[in-house]
């Protein structure tokens, strides 16, 4: 299992999010992590932005988008900027996508949020397209009509993978993309729930086996402190669990919350959590640090604990 950090969105002005976002996936390389993530939410950083600007500042690390909505762009505008950012980092990007939730795409955007699956579906096919360029692409299907001249082409393979949490949207994932990335899934809705419908729908397809990304909060502390850990990824991330798809998700699994998706404790506990996941079928851990503490100078040393013990199980896992 390959271990990977989620970077951003941070707070404060641009300028500081961008110093901080490179400053955090250059320890990321240079403390040999495999992969980092940039979560794309509705009021902060572009994903596909901060890769490029990552990609300019490191040379190994692969760096993902987990995920790009796909509603709020034409899929021939997100293809142009997957493949520009994919040029930029020497061909290290891997391309998160999904289909977003209710709350974002019809309450925020003021889209319709019909056939999320259709729509995705109908979507990796002008993708696809674009990813086979340069050339035309050349598409007609239930959403879109395509005819588009495209110069670009990917420097590199280029991954796509498909945020899947539902039986449709997984088996789609397996059939069509690299894998999935997750959230709020935890080792038994993993194990049971979707590793066998994204790999039976992949080799149904003849395709290779599926990445599984599995996003989760982190946070090194003595075992008292580990309520308190759980406490602060509910009230810092539990906003997600309004969503029906996670609730649906979380019926899968033991997880009730994101407090109890999370890994606290000492390192040994937090080396056996890994491990469970890894036993799962995960094939990609990534990893939200979640520090603890009173005021800034505590959290910022939490959060340089948690991540220094985090490159050393990496080391271990790789």
């Amino acid at each position: 299992m390959r271990i990977g950090v989620m970077i951003g969105p941070e707070r404060g002005d641009s300028a500081r999010k961008i110093s901080r976002m490179i400053a955090d996936v250059e320890w990321a390389e240079s403390a040999g992590m495999d992969t980092a993530w940039v979560p794309q939410v509705p009021s902060d950083f572009d994903a596909l932005t901060a890769v490029a600007l990552m990609g300019a500042r490191t040379t190994r690390i692969e760096l993902g988008t987990a995920v790009v909505p796909l509603q709020a762009q034409h899929p021939v505008a997100l293809a142009r900027q997957a493949l520009s950012a994919q040029a930029a980092t020497g061909g290290r990007l891997a391309l998160g996508v999904g289909p977003s939730h209710h709350w974002i795409v019809q309450g925020m955007l003021g889209l319709p949020y019909e056939r999320p699956a259709g729509l995705t579906r109908d979507y990796l096919d002008v993708l696809d397209a674009a990813r086979g360029g340069p050339g035309p692409v050349d598409v007609e299907n239930a959403t879109y009509t395509v005819h588009n001249p495209l110069d670009l082409a990917p420097v590199a393979p280029l991954p796509v993978l498909v945020a899947a949490l539902g039986p449709v949207m997984l088996a789609l994932a397996g059939e069509r993309a690299d894998g999935t990335v997750l959230w709020m899934a935890d080792e038994r809705a993993v194990a049971d729930h979707v590793v066998p419908r994204i790999t039976k729908s992949a080799e149904a397809a003849g395709r290779p086996a599926p990445r599984v990304v599995a996003g989760i909060p982190v946070c090194l502390c003595r075992p008292s402190e580990v309520d308190a850990a759980r406490e602060r990824a509910n009230r810092i991330l539990g906003e997600a669990e309004i969503s029906p798809n996670y609730q649906r998700l979380l019926g899968y699994g033991d997880a009730e919350d994101v407090g109890d998706l999370c890994a606290a404790g000492d390192e040994a506990a937090i080396a056996a959590r890994f491990g469970r996941f890894a036993d799962a079928g995960v094939t990609d851990l990534s990893v939200r640090l979640l520090p603890i503490g009173d005021g800034r100078e505590e959290l910022v040393a939490s959060k340089r604990r948690t991540r220094e013990m985090i490159a050393g199980l990496a080391a271990e896992l790789r």
